[in-house]
């Protein structure tokens, strides 16, 4: 993580989009992130490449003791063994049209100085001057880095054979952490979907994510965060135990895929502006409280970094070289994220062909925020995936819910003493019995088994479509899951990773057309059609009448920044105008949210 050189990463995707993405990108010099959710998909993945790299295999049983954080050590090694095969290979290449060590090049952003000593080097005539320079390139050369992600909320007590509770360093989330904490790799883990205080605590057991006495950082935290407040709480505390935030990776609220946290009305440009502003305060603030732990634990803190400062970063529905020139010039933010196109680039993600198919004809119809997510957090779906076509077949077979083979996601204790599923048949069964006997209208009735059928199995499904897609699994018996962004509107095809990184760059035409709306634009449309839905079934009792005033004077205020951002010079292919246009065709139904929203306030208040 020393030199990386592009401008965007590939976030995490999923539980199996992405769990392979290093073995495709790094050695071309792409940084992309593994979700460590699925232990037992891992296992299946290493098994796979180390059979096709010719590498010996051993299976860790299921069963095996701690076997989930060792099934996530090996597989993160063997990924990063095979990443250093792949990289010492094209190092190696000359640069000729077809190598990969001239496609790493050719990737690269235009304006760093790697490229331009490249582009250099290709005009120069044969000899001794044109050898030194092609060294030089060799030598700078730096693979991707192999991230990891962990959902910190995902901390499911385990328990032994005899269905006893393990003790809590066997808990999910600690297990992941210390499956990526005792690996081989030298890069960042991405901490998302909130605090976690015992496994924030946790962390500080190992010594790789503390600085050295040159000042490194073997394994750098980065935490996902929607605002800045949660930001400096969450930095704050892991400073007071020595850990330092390499990296805040802001994302989208509701405009991305996956998992949606949408803020109480502030949109993102507002929260970037807040973190443009005071960026600084990151670092102040944590930095006593770090050295001050140095000094308890008799350790050595680096003057060398004393002035250094987190990255900022930000991904969520970004589809233009213009946008991406607003977040970085006009936000000072240090990286992108680009992570739904990238489903729809092979070399880059594991996606099976009916899904791809599925993506490439996706419109913004198909594409919604939905409830199929058993945590009970709204989750980005697009309709007609294997899953979802799975899921009415049970119904219809009078057979509604999973079979729940992974069981990560067991957290609901309403029927039974051990956490359940809520997508699993035992749950829904339950409910649907329950639900029955309630003496509530038909209507209401409806509604509350539609919330309990609606749940899809993330936990296995979200890994099938790579094991489609590699022929580990046949796509009868996987029915596929997939949570893109609703960015995936606007690219219709299959592309290759050079296609995928020259949009990105402003290289040649754009994939999308110039109709497209801005991502600002896209995310006003998404908070619009939640609030909408949030004053219509969620304002009954002054607590939430509160929680929605305040989401209206936050929008209100985000929305009239936007109108200034849209007033500004475009950037090249940056779609400006569509934010005051999509306003001005909205207004009259943000006016009626409005209306009701005060309707309904006077209704609590004359009940009160």
């Amino acid at each position: 993580m020393t030199a990386y050189y592009h401008k965007f990463h590939i976030p995490v995707m999923g539980t199996g989009y992405s769990a392979d993405t290093p073995i495709r990108v790094a050695h071309l010099g792409i940084t992309s992130v593994i979700s460590l959710v699925n232990d037992l998909l891992l296992e299946e993945l290493r098994k796979y490449y180390r059979g096709k790299f010719g590498l010996p295999y051993e299976e860790i049983p299921k069963n095996a003791d701690d076997g989930r954080a060792k099934r996530i050590t090996a597989y993160l090694d063997t990924v990063n063994e095979i990443v250093g095969i792949k990289f010492d290979a094209i190092r190696e290449e000359s640069f000729t049209p077809e190598t990969e060590k001239t496609k790493y090049f050719e990737l690269l952003p235009d304006d760093i100085y790697l490229k331009q000593r490249y582009n250099e080097f290709l005009s120069m005539h044969e000899g001794s001057e044109k050898r030194a320079i092609e060294q030089e390139l060799t030598e700078k050369m730096q693979p991707g880095s192999i991230e990891v992600n962990i959902m910190v909320k995902l901390d499911r007590t385990n328990y032994d054979i005899k269905g006893n509770p393990l003790p809590d360093e066997y808990s999910d989330a600690k297990a992941a952490l210390r499956g990526y904490a005792k690996s081989s790799l030298k890069s960042g883990i991405v901490l998302s979907a909130g605090m976690n205080q015992r496994l924030f605590n946790y962390i500080t057991e190992f010594r790789d994510f503390y600085r050295d006495e040159s000042g490194e950082i073997k394994k750098k935290i980065t935490l996902k965060v929607s605002d800045f407040r949660s930001s400096i709480i969450q930095g704050k505390f892991l400073a007071k135990k020595g850990l330092e935030v390499y990296e805040f990776r802001i994302e989208s609220g509701l405009n991305c895929g996956g998992h949606v946290f949408p803020t109480n009305g502030t949109l993102l440009p507002a929260i970037l502006q807040e973190f443009r502003d005071h960026r600084g305060r990151l670092a102040e603030d944590s930095r006593p409280y770090i050295i001050k732990y140095y000094e308890k634990m008799g350790w050595v803190y680096p003057e060398s970094v004393l002035k250094s400062v987190p990255l900022i970063t930000v991904q969520g529905g970004i589809g233009t070289n213009g946008e991406m020139r607003r977040l970085m010039e006009g936000f000072g933010m240090d990286r992108t994220g680009w992570g739904t196109p990238f489903l729809l680039v092979p070399e880059a993600t594991c996606v099976d062909d009916t899904t791809l198919k599925l993506l490439s004809r996706a419109g913004e119809d198909d594409l919604y925020i939905s409830d199929a997510s058993p945590l009970g957090i709204q989750f980005s779906n697009v309709r007609g995936s294997g899953a979802d076509l799975w899921r009415k077949k049970r119904i219809e077979e009078g057979r509604p819910g999973s079979p729940c083979r992974k069981a990560f996601l067991k957290f609901n204790t309403e029927f039974t003493e051990k956490p359940i599923c809520l997508s699993s048949s035992m749950y829904e069964k339950k409910k649907l019995e329950e639900i029955e006997r309630l003496e509530v209208s038909d209507e209401e009735k409806e509604k509350l088994i539609a919330n309990v059928l609606n749940k899809e199995c993330i936990c296995d499904q979200l890994g099938n479509s790579c094991l489609i897609a590699l022929g580990i699994a046949e796509e009868k018996d996987a029915p596929q899951c997939i949570c893109p962004g609703a960015n995936i509107a606007w690219f219709n095809r299959i592309y290759s990773l050079k296609e995928m990184v020259d949009h990105i760059y402003g290289r040649g035409q754009s994939l999308v057309p110039p109709e497209r709306p801005h991502m600002f634009a896209k995310e006003i449309e998404l908070y619009m059609d939640y609030f909408e839905k949030q004053v219509k079934d969620h304002c009954s009792t002054p607590g939430e009448l509160k929680t929605l005033m305040e989401f209206k004077d936050n929008f209100g205020k985000s929305i009239d920044f936007c109108m200034e951002i849209a007033g500004m010079e475009a950037y090249s292919g940056e779609n400006l105008a569509s934010i005051s246009l999509f306003l001005d065709k909205h207004r009259a139904r943000l006016s009626s949210i409005y209306d009701i929203l005060k309707k309904k306030a006077a209704n609590i208040s004359d009940q009160n």
